[in-house]
């Protein structure tokens, strides 16, 4: 029985999302036939080529360059954004250069750079404006010298090609599906979405936009190309949910025998009450959480081994209603029986570096493939009150030894070549960490690896180095709230001054360092996010942080927070009866911080310092109103940093 694995539309454009690459390779090692594609990177490709933007052109012209006039009125134009209209005006130049700044985007055509890093190759459209505010506008400056300065031309060049991306998503999102963008498709339909009507109602809608027929496209190919028997869509976002369901309809049209299987991220955390009959108009069955444990469950009910009981934790449809199977004798695979990942079926080739931003740091994300690998199940602190803690992918903690994990490594590189690792753990435990790091260096094992931690005090200079010495270079963790009250209300199990003192440490031995931050968070007034930012700008003045982000807080109906919110301060409004999507909870705060004016700051002055821009004004010059003086002492972080004088008694 053939499965095939699938990442809908859309997720990041440099890397393949490891779920499929982790379940092929499970099922392989199980003696099925697995394989895996990448619909995603597919899609992308399709449209920006040479006939996709002619596509786009002529759906474009067609709406905005013969406007017909109501009988007896003047003929009027509709509205085209500023992108919409450059492209236009622009359109041969845009199609006559897109294959091949496609081309060296995937490293396929490095020579282009010389072309394209002068300026004057691409047609520039309203993203690369953003160049403005890099220089002051004088005859003669290069905006850019301090990022790049005169041999950075490849990627100087990757940010021209990336910014030439942006507007090309920019059109097709704005002229020809509001759904759409580089990173998500149509997120809007399933982020904690009561209802299942508003998806069905896109995905049967009479007039499927360009991006839609494409997609069919691509999933009538995968189902003559495959032909599998069993179809399975990993969606781990709201914006993989509407092109994990187009695709369905597809198969569904084409192959009425092939049973589709919908798990995944989103699944796991905002599908877990669902009842909607509807949904299984597009898809079999619905597994929760590790995808391996369910999937040997149903490939043995599919086969005829077992009956249709013997399923563990997926939903079905029977007699019109949804009902969750779960043998009780059934359990998961242990996470050091889950075999090696694989991305044979993958197109690694073909995936698009981008450089979304010239700071070092944040542009790993999106610059380079990486193969993805876990170190170890779950999370080893599982405490943090804003976090899903009682799922099973946090809660169900499993390591895995260090000769194993690098084992898998060599295996991998074999594989494709690549000696790339990002470690997506929830935050790999620091024993593991360590552990692995000495055998890397023992075996000789060389790679480059990055990954998320907790800024613990067990992160010394010394073993910050000697994760340096194994291939580290970037971690990223979180800061959150950056104030020890809250940190302490959240349970954080860290301190500002700790984190100032363990990212010092990593930055140091060389290592980056992004950090997460968190705004909005119960009982946080106005005057404590000002004085979050302070703190940050310390961070970054003092070199402990290179990077970060500020996240806007959301309650979830799974955290501690969402089960007990009279504990943090906070009344959960009342919210509509829901047989789809819950996950996140509207709350009422008593402290009133008007969060929403407060954020577009933060972001403004985050944005300016990861580019060594504005360390030295005082904070509250982000701010659009007047906030109060920030009460953290100027000396804070070094403070912190300074070494410890011991005392003794005479």
């Amino acid at each position: 029985m053939r499965i095939l694995l699938v990442t809908p539309p859309m997720t990041q454009l440099n890397t393949p999302y490891p779920a499929t690459a982790y379940l092929t390779g499970f099922l392989r090692g199980r003696g099925h036939d697995a394989r895996q594609a990448d619909p995603a990177l597919t899609l992308v490709l399709k449209l920006l080529s040479r006939d996709g933007l002619t596509a786009v052109r002529q759906e474009l012209e067609a709406v905005y360059a013969a406007p017909v006039a109501p009988k007896g009125k003047a003929a009027k134009r509709p509205f085209a954004s500023r992108s919409v209209e450059h492209f236009l005006a622009r359109a041969d130049e845009y199609i006559r250069t897109v294959d091949a700044v496609v081309r060296f985007l995937q490293g396929k055509d490095p020579s282009l750079a010389l072309r394209i890093a002068p300026g004057g190759f691409l047609p520039e459209g309203p993203r690369f404006a953003a160049l403005d505010q890099f220089g002051s506008g004088e005859a003669g400056e290069d905006p850019l010298g301090w990022a790049f300065g005169a041999l950075g031309t490849t990627d100087r060049a990757r940010y021209y090609a990336t910014l030439y991306v942006d507007d090309l998503a920019d059109v097709i999102e704005q002229g020809i599906d509001p759904r759409f963008s580089l990173s998500r498709y149509g997120e809007r339909l399933a982020a904690s979405a009561p209802s299942f009507a508003p998806l069905r109602d896109n995905l049967e809608a009479a007039a499927p936009t360009l991006v839609d027929r494409l997609l069919d496209g691509i999933a009538e190919e995968l189902v003559h190309t495959h032909q599998p028997a069993v179809l399975g869509l990993t969606v781990p976002f709201p914006g993989n949910v509407y092109g994990a369901l187009r695709m369905a309809r597809t198969v569904k049209r084409l192959a009425p025998a092939t049973r589709i299987i919908m798990g995944g991220g989103y699944v796991n955390t905002e599908l877990r009450s669902m009842s909607e009959p509807a949904l299984f108009d597009y898809v079999d069955y619905v597994t929760l959480d590790d995808g391996e444990g369910p999937l040997l469950r149903l490939l043995d009910h599919l086969t005829g081994k077992t009956g249709p009981d013997a399923l563990l934790r997926t939903f079905v449809r029977e007699a019109g209603r949804v009902v969750l199977k779960s043998d009780t004798s059934l359990h998961d695979i242990p996470f050091r029986d889950a075999g090696t990942p694989t991305y044979d079926g993958l197109p690694t080739g073909s995936y698009l570096s981008l450089c979304e931003m010239l700071n070092p740091m944040h542009r790993i994300w999106s610059d380079g493939r990486w193969n993805k690998l876990t170190l170890a199940h779950g999370c080893y602190w599982k405490q943090c009150n804003f976090c899903d803690v009682g799922l099973d992918y946090i809660s169900r903690y499993e390591e895995q030894a260090a000769d194993k994990i690098v084992d898998k490594i060599e295996a991998m590189v074999a594989e494709t070549g690549q000696t790339g690792f990002h470690f997506v753990d929830e935050a790999a435990p620091p024993k593991v960490l360590f552990a692995l790091a000495t055998r890397l260096i023992e075996r000789g094992v060389t790679i480059t690896w990055w990954g998320n931690v907790r800024f613990e005090k067990t992160f010394t200079p010394a073993m910050a180095q000697k994760l340096r010495d194994s291939g580290c270079i970037a971690v990223s963790g979180g800061l959150e709230v950056a104030s020890d009250r809250l940190l302490a209300l959240m349970n954080k199990g860290v301190t500002v001054d700790q984190v100032a003192r363990v990212t010092h440490a990593f930055s140091s031995a060389g290592i980056l360092v992004h950090a997460y931050l968190m705004y909005g968070f119960p009982t946080q007034t106005e005057a404590e996010t000002v004085d979050a930012l302070e703190r940050v700008r310390q961070l970054f003045l003092n070199d402990c942080v290179q990077s970060a982000y500020w996240h806007r807080f959301a309650a979830t109906v799974h955290s501690p927070i969402g089960k007990d919110p009279a504990r943090f301060g906070i009344a959960i409004l009342p919210r509509p009866p829901s047989t789809f999507a819950n996950n996140d909870l509207d709350f009422h705060d008593p402290v009133g911080t008007d969060h929403d004016a407060l954020g577009k700051s933060l972001k403004k002055a985050l944005y300016n310092y990861m580019h060594g821009i504005g360390l030295d004004l005082d904070v509250r010059s982000w701010f659009d109103h007047p906030v109060t003086r920030p009460k953290v002492p100027k000396n804070l972080v070094a403070a912190a940093l300074a070494p410890k004088r011991l005392s003794h008694k005479s």
